[in-house]
């Protein structure tokens, strides 16, 4: 493509405004694409390192496992991780029906001051941690009319999706593969599915286990990733979570870039049709 200068000038600005656009969550901008959990690590200062090389802006918190204030007398996750730096992101991870996730949501409220964005997970197998749906979107409901902000992990179907998208959730969450796996997005045409018909942002959430998963993701469209054991159990964690960092960065540059169409073989660059000698 061509142009004066001027016109590509307006061309390159366009295109950084496109790759600066924040990831808006329930009315909120966030700069960075990715989001991370805390569990796993070594300590609360792992933790924290982690974290800050990630650039993380949103933390995901499992209220069952993690003290946030519950228990005085024992470290407190948020004086390493404190809410005027991070959106801290209570979750529901061991929650195995409707009733015990809106209890634990409520709970979150209650030890975060109002606090009304959560990420629900209503898990339906304890080998697998695959997603019990029907519970999800009984949950779901209840706690978007209670006036939480859900955030939603579910499976990969396109119908679930938009359905808990229709119900108000601010975001909907898909698995990419079985949480802990880190087997990668094994089903990338149901996510560019749910990516192509959604009107919330998409986040994979599970699944990823090293950098080039999360570029993957970005490339499909998804308007972010959440992930916690692909970092915390790296052998480096602290070097994994910068690696995750510029792997969602090149995946969303590479997905608003337009990738070339796939061939069954290579066409000569320098082809001979049109050469002058």
């Amino acid at each position: 493509m061509s142009g004066t200068a001027e016109e590509i000038r307006d061309r390159a600005s366009a295109a950084e405004r496109r790759v600066d656009e924040p990831l808006v969550v329930a009315g909120v901008s966030y700069r960075s694409r990715l989001l991370v959990g805390t569990g796993k690590y070594k300590d609360f200062e792992q933790t924290r390192e982690a974290i800050e090389a990630s650039g993380a802006e949103i933390v995901t918190v499992a209220i069952r496992r993690t003290n946030i204030g519950q228990n005085p007398d024992e470290p407190n996750l948020l004086d390493f991780l404190t809410p005027d730096k991070y959106t801290i992101l209570p979750n529901t991870a061991g929650c195995f029906e409707a009733k015990s996730a809106v209890r634990t949501c409520r709970l979150a409220r209650e030890l975060l001051d109002g606090h009304d964005l959560v990420k629900l997970e209503v898990l339906g197998d304890e080998k697998t941690l695959f997603p019990h749906v029907t519970d999800t979107l009984v949950a779901a409901e209840e706690l978007v009319k209670d006036g939480f902000k859900v955030m939603v992990y579910t499976n990969d179907d396109p119908i679930i999706a938009k359905r808990l998208e229709d119900m108000g959730c601010v975001a909907v969450m898909p698995l990419a593969a079985p949480i802990g796996s880190g087997l990668g997005v094994r089903n990338p045409y149901n996510i560019l599915t749910i990516v192509e018909n959604a009107g919330v942002p998409i986040l994979v959430d599970a699944g990823v286990g090293t950098a080039s998963d999360a570029a993957i993701a970005m490339e499909l469209g998804c308007d972010g990733v959440l992930m916690n054991t692909a970092i915390a159990q790296a052998k480096d964690p602290v070097l994994m979570a910068s690696a995750m960092k510029k792997a969602i960065e090149a995946g969303r540059e590479a997905f608003l870039a337009g990738r070339m169409p796939r061939k069954r073989y290579a066409s000569a660059s320098s082809p001979i049709d049109g050469t002058i000698f």
